[in-house]
């Protein structure tokens, strides 16, 4: 995650913003909601254009499932106790599947990782399933009211 810098009370920050007469706000706790509680030294519309690029390069799928596949590669499955029987399985797969590898702007980039899955490290296909639901999240609803063109 991605987040804006608030100033927290009875911080160093905090008390130097203050006597500069630079704090605007209480902290809202949520720094992705593209505010922030300071006048900072720079430009606000270049801050928060630089923050929106950042934001539209590290979930583009191009990068977000690049990333996916260096955390798999790296990942050390451990036997974990699953509630989901095989019907939800089942279907939560195949949700994926059309949602993201049919209808998904980034289905080029899914199928990329799913291939790669498959055929380097098949026991970790409902990982790299999880981490694609994570990342769809991130681009819709994470960011759905903020202008994030990966929306949908």
């Amino acid at each position: 995650m991605v987040g804006l810098l608030h100033a927290i009370p009875e911080t160093q920050l905090y008390k130097r913003l203050l006597s500069e007469k630079r704090i605007l706000a209480v902290p809202t706790g949520d720094n992705t909601d593209f505010t922030i509680n300071f006048i900072p030294a720079m430009k606000i519309e270049s801050l928060m254009n630089g923050y929106k690029k950042v934001l539209d390069t590290i979930f583009a799928p191009k990068f977000y499932y690049k990333r996916v596949i260096t955390y798999l590669k790296e990942y050390n499955k451990i036997a974990v106790n699953t509630k989901l029987t095989l019907r939800m399985q089942l279907k939560a797969l195949s949700k994926t599947i059309w949602k993201l590898g049919i209808t998904g702007k980034g289905k080029l980039h899914f199928w990329k990782l799913m291939a790669w899955t498959i055929f380097r490290k098949p026991n970790l296909i409902p990982e790299a399933v999880t981490h694609s639901i994570y990342g769809y999240h991130y681009r819709t609803v994470l960011f759905a009211n903020k202008g994030d063109k990966f929306a949908n």
